[in-house]
């Protein structure tokens, strides 16, 4: 008999699916909601924070591979049933197996700013001191955020790890805060003048 790849197989769930997964892991049943609550408090730090519908999609998913089950719970207050998540068994062995398993990748860095700052010199001095500035208030704030998360998880000693996490994310945008200083640094103490050409811009032979 043909051989046919179980989609339900946990090898082929993204890393996405597992995120939603291990957001379970922690033992609570939450709706769609709460998922989507608890990713934008940790995982947007420092990995991506999926969608609504990235969300439903995964549970989903997670569902038929038998990781996770689901129930509509009523309110009293007459407002509207929602559906709520609860992780398995299995679905608990999974996760915990894919995370001491997976092999440790290193990180894809896609970084806009940076690719900005590589074409600088098709960018008025003015633009690209606009384009740092922004980074480093967007990380600033990103750093900001990041803290008062951390503060805010420790109480609740099931997300300690969470709240390491956050620390190191507090940390990352630290970094990046000071690195886009830097670079502003240094792009200042360019020269004004900027050729106009790009096999002159570049150092190229004409």
């Amino acid at each position: 008999m043909r051989c046919v790849a179980d989609e339900t197989n946990k090898r082929t769930l993204p890393t996405t699916g597992w995120a939603v997964l291990g957001l379970l892991s922690f033992g609570e049943e939450l709706s769609g909601y709460d998922l989507k609550k608890r990713s934008d408090l940790s995982l947007r730090f420092f990995y991506s924070s999926p969608s609504f519908s990235q969300i439903y999609s995964e549970l989903k998913r997670l569902e038929k591979a038998g990781y996770a089950t689901s129930r509509r719970i009523g309110h009293d207050t007459g407002t509207r049933d929602k559906r709520v998540y609860r992780i398995t068994e299995e679905g608990l062995a999974a996760v915990r197996e894919w995370a001491r398993q997976a092999p440790v990748d290193p990180p894809v860095l896609k970084h806009g700013p940076m690719l900005r700052l590589w074409l600088g010199h098709l960018l008025e001095p003015a633009q690209m001191r606009e384009v740092l500035l922004r980074q480093r208030d967007f990380a600033e704030d990103m750093r900001l955020r990041a803290a008062a998360d951390a503060e805010a998880t420790q109480a609740d000693p099931a997300w300690a790890y969470p709240a390491v996490t956050l620390k190191w994310a507090e940390r990352y945008y630290t970094s990046e805060r000071d690195l886009a200083a830097a670079m502003l640094h240094d792009v200042e103490a360019l020269p004004h003048h900027r050729p106009s050409g790009p096999d002159q811009s570049m150092g190229l032979p004409s």
